[in-house]
């Protein structure tokens, strides 16, 4: 009886409220729709216990509004309301557009005494709606000038507002089909623009483009996600994506944007301050993952506000200070950042509702976004002309670099010429074979300046000349001390002859020994034996070099040779030996291979070209250990393989790729031509073989040499 009595009350008192509230909603015109924010009654539940048998003897306010806007707060809202059908239509519906609310409940209440309850939220699978769209739609039915009260019931972690319109299902479906189209065209032009640039990348391999996309697609996955569309169409069986999703999207929005802005500005290098500000944004979006992983949603959505609101400043700032510096891009995005911060500006204004809920703030943050990826991506092709022209110029540079460095080389060759002109002609009176060597060095010289027009030639001139003084002062310093023993040996030869004609034998002898220890015949014996074997050592070396220069040269590279490869390593590293640091061992792993048709004069030249930029990545090193040249020669099939690898500095991916190019050097302008590698490969094409380089910074470099055993049959 008792719960009896406490129904009839709660009728009693739902029905004398219902009289006491607000004017309700009068639904006319069956082809009309209305918004109806104006006829709610708010309530804010601060102790989330309120139930719909307690609510109507809450204290409701009008809410004054077209559009409620409830901001962001923890707290359950109740909102009341009346609806008198003065239409020919009974069955209504009634629509909560915005999708992202987390637990909506709609009471209605019957004439019958009894409640009507239907829930709806993110909460729970998207199948169990009972519209298939993403606004929360509630249908009701009504007859003819009867009047009906409601309460609805909503909590969000995140924005939370109240357009609540009321219509035939028909004018909803209209509504709702215009802003799907217009969302739809929206929705083609972020995924044009993602796949353009797409292209881009894939032409270009331009990390800009890749990260461009990136932003695309979470600018564009925000924008589905406020609309709904992400939990009806990605998700729609997870309520904690969908729960979670207003903040982790716009995050990674975040993310993608501020890494983007420090790619696309270039900050670190136009403004390293704005980029190590971005970077303290870039931390402050992370942060929003600890309260959205707590479950703290409140706290989330006010942050990641903080957050896009401090980036799209500071995003504005930086690209204005690299403006003054006259980058374009900045200007371009400049431009595209202010629209976009003006659609926010009025985004922000209409949930503040200083603006009022239409359809121009409610798809100003659409076009504003699409207008920006659109301006973006000029400003991304525009790049590309900017590049162009950029590569063009160094390409006039570098070739003026070119002529200027062969200017140069032929300055200097002909210096080097009569230098060495000099020098030859000095050693001609001392040694003919040595002369004849000379002459082999000066024909090998000319033909480097000719063909290879290679800098270095002077650095291998005096080397070789070096290495024959050596073995030449050494015969030169024998000879004088060679004349006087000679010459100690004829006076003692004269006095043994003077014996002959002596009357006192015994007193000539006995003089003749005196003198012998005066001279110290023993010694001048051994001396001799010394001074000989010095200059046969001398004349030795000295055939050594003139056989390694001999065989190196190769005056009849013009035809094709069967050659021992072996000699041809070693005679290049004779004449390089001078330039050779002391702390660089020579590891020599030879197989045993047989003779191979080439020229060989072409091929020293390759060994020539490789040796001497080994020796300058070892030397380039600051400091010195270990360091070696190690010269593996195998057979594999027809081909012998030579492997030459060093300790030097070593080489970037960039840099290997281009060393082979005509004129790349990473020498100083003057200390290089860029043409050694170039003619390298030019020589190995040309025996048909192939040379492959292994090589990392700091890791030395490695050249790996195929050459096909008969050139002959490769060539045919």
């Amino acid at each position: 009886m008792l719960s009896k009595i406490v129904g009839l009350w709660s009728i009693f008192t739902l029905l004398f409220l219902f009289h006491v509230t607000a004017q309700p909603v009068v639904y006319k015109n069956s082809r009309s729709l209305l918004q109806i924010g104006n006829h709610l009654e708010l309530y804010t539940d601060k102790a989330d216990t309120l139930t719909i048998a307690a609510a109507p003897q809450q204290a409701f306010k009008p809410s004054g509004q077209d559009v409620p806007n409830l901001q962001i707060t923890p707290y359950t809202q109740w909102a009341r309301f009346s609806i008198r059908n003065e239409s020919k239509a009974t069955k209504l519906l009634l629509e909560v557009e915005y999708p992202i609310i987390d637990d909506i409940t709609l009471y209605e209440l019957l004439p019958d005494g009894t409640v009507k309850q239907t829930r709806l939220g993110e909460f729970t699978a998207y199948k169990n709606r009972g519209y298939d769209h993403q606004n929360y739609q509630f249908p009701i039915q009504i007859a003819p000038e009867e009047t009906r009260q409601f309460y609805l019931k909503v909590k969000a972690g995140e924005q939370l507002q109240l357009p609540v319109y009321l219509g035939t299902p028909e004018t909803i479906f209209e509504k709702n089909n215009k802003r799907e189209l217009i969302f739809g065209i929206y929705v083609g032009v972020i995924l044009a623009m993602a796949f353009y640039n797409l292209f881009i990348y894939i032409s270009t391999r331009d990390n800009s483009y890749l990260i461009y996309v990136s932003y695309i697609i979470c600018v564009g996955l925000t924008q589905v996600t406020l609309q709904g569309y992400s939990f009806r169409f990605l998700y729609p069986n997870s309520p904690w994506l969908a729960m979670h999703a207003t903040v982790l999207v716009p995050v990674f929005n975040g993310l993608t944007a501020v890494v983007f802005i420090q790619q696309f500005l270039s900050t670190k290098i136009n403004y390293p301050l704005g980029h190590k500000l971005l970077n303290v944004v870039l931390g402050l979006y992370l942060l929003c993952f600890i309260p959205t992983f707590l479950n703290e949603y409140n706290y989330a959505q006010i942050l990641v506000q903080l957050d896009a609101f401090l980036a799209a400043v500071m995003a504005f700032i930086v690209a204005y200070r690299i403006s003054l510096k006259g980058v374009n891009a900045a200007r371009f995005f400049l431009l595209a950042w202010s629209i976009f911060l003006i659609s926010i500006f009025v985004f922000v204004l209409r949930n503040f509702n200083m603006l009022p809920y239409n359809n121009f703030t409610y798809y100003a943050l659409q076009i504003g976004s699409a207008v920006e990826v659109l301006l973006l991506s000029f400003a991304l092709a525009h790049k590309i002309n900017v590049f162009k022209a950029e590569k063009e110029a160094s390409q006039q540079m570098a070739l003026a670099i070119s002529q200027e460095n062969e200017r140069l080389v032929r300055e200097q060759n002909i210096i080097l010429e009569s230098k060495v002109k000099d020098r030859t002609e000095d050693l001609q009176a001392t040694n003919l074979e040595l002369n004849n060597a000379l002459n082999n060095l000066k024909d090998t010289q000319t033909r480097l300046v000719e063909k290879e027009k290679m800098a270095s030639l002077g650095q291998l001139t005096a080397g070789i000349a070096h290495e024959i003084n050596n073995p030449i002062n050494f015969v030169t310093s024998n000879i004088k001390p060679l004349k006087l023993d000679i010459a100690d040996l004829k006076e003692l030869l004269n006095r043994y002859d003077d014996l002959r004609g002596s009357t006192d034998v015994p007193k000539a002898l006995a003089d003749i020994e005196l003198f012998k220890r005066e001279i110290d015949i023993d010694y001048i014996h051994e001396e001799i034996s010394s001074l000989i074997k010095g200059i046969e050592d001398g004349a030795a070396r000295t055939a050594e070099i003139v056989k390694g220069l001999r065989t190196f040269s190769r005056l009849d590279e013009s035809e094709v040779k069967s050659i021992d490869i072996h000699e041809g390593l070693d005679s290049t590293l004779v004449l390089l030996r001078n330039g050779i640091p002391p702390y660089v061992n020579i590891i020599k792993e030879y197989a045993s291979l047989p003779k191979i048709e080439c020229y060989a004069g072409k091929i020293n030249q390759v060994f020539m070209n490789i040796f001497s930029n080994a020796l300058n990545a070892i030397k380039t090193k600051k400091e010195h250990g270990n360091e070696f040249i190690s010269i593996q020669t195998k057979q594999e099939g027809s081909f012998i393989v030579i492997t030459i690898k060093d300790t030097g500095i070593g080489m970037s991916e960039a840099v290997r790729e281009k060393i082979f190019d005509p004129f790349f050097t990473t020498k100083d302008v003057g200390e290089g031509t860029g043409l050694g590698l170039s003619i390298v490969f030019s020589i190995i094409e040309k025996h048909k073989g192939k040379i492959i380089v292994n090589s990392a910074p700091g890791e030395g470099a490695e050249f790996i040499i195929y050459l096909p055993l008969d050139i002959t049959t490769h060539l045919s």
